[in-house]
């Protein structure tokens, strides 16, 4: 089998994935500044999606559309085919859309293995037991050694968080966030303000994250953006410019005059 075989395989089966995330028309207003416009997208079990635009496109507004920390002035949130526009944001992460890097409640004196201790436990309804839980609940120290050694945190599992390096505290929270057993994880720039010695370790952890779980990237490196997704859409004013695969975005003269091949900070 050729490898273009493969790959087609493996796009048809995702194209019959059902979508488990969408948004539909979405519309949000701050005074007479339209910062979304109409909005809608899908996205399929599985899918590693892409979310990119220039400064200013509206993507930190989307994304807080999707996680509730803004309730739309129009248009819908949809998870699993339930609409949750008006629900709270810790009833999304309930029901499996978890945001990562904005989970930044890390307790500095705290150690890798206190922290995904609690947040596994809190994830099985044993919270208020935590501490009894870690030395006594095999099932719950089994979920938090596979995150520890899944995200290559064994060898700082007891340091306490303030002393990790930033590339390992990005990583830590990339663990509470699979921790609390998503079906859709929205990672907001993960590699961000990561030193270059510290990357490709997270770059190779953001690949192996479980096939199951959608993911919706948001980044601004485009090395690691058109490596990771399968699908990518292009935000512009608010607006969605074009939606594709990443050879169809790479090739498109719009993108390639509101975006690639220019810097950007943070929208």
């Amino acid at each position: 089998m050729t490898a273009a075989y493969d790959q087609a395989i493996a796009e048809a089966t995702r194209d019959q994935a059902p979508v488990v995330l969408e948004t539909r028309s979405l519309v949000m207003r701050f005074g007479g500044l339209l910062a979304t416009q109409q909005v809608s997208l899908a996205l399929r079990q599985g899918e590693r999606h892409a979310l990119i635009g220039p400064n200013g496109a509206g993507k930190t507004t989307l994304i807080n559309l999707l996680t509730g920390v803004l309730t739309p002035s129009e248009g819908s949130v949809w998870l699993d085919g339930q609409d949750i526009t008006q629900l709270a944001p810790h009833r999304r992460v309930q029901r499996g859309l978890v945001r990562t890097f904005q989970i930044n409640q890390l307790f500095d004196s705290m150690s890798p293995l206190q922290t995904l201790s609690l947040v596994v436990s809190q994830q099985r309804g044993q919270g208020g037991r935590w501490w009894q839980v870690l030395g006594r609940d095999r099932a719950v120290l089994s979920r938090v050694e596979a995150l520890l050694a899944q995200f290559h945190l064994l060898d700082v599992a007891e340091q306490p968080t303030r002393v990790l390096a930033y590339g390992k505290r990005r990583l830590l929270e990339m663990a509470i966030a699979l921790a609390c057993e998503p079906r859709v994880l929205l990672l907001d720039e993960p590699v961000a303000g990561v030193p270059a010695g510290e990357r490709d370790e997270l770059l190779q952890t953001v690949a192996d994250l479980p096939a199951e779980v959608t993911v919706l990237l948001i980044e601004h490196d485009m090395d690691l953006v058109f490596r990771f997704a399968q699908r990518m859409t292009v935000l512009v004013n608010g607006a969605v410019l074009t939606d594709g695969d990443p050879a169809t975005i790479a090739s498109d003269p719009r993108v390639k005059a509101v975006y690639l091949g220019h810097g950007e900070g943070h929208d």
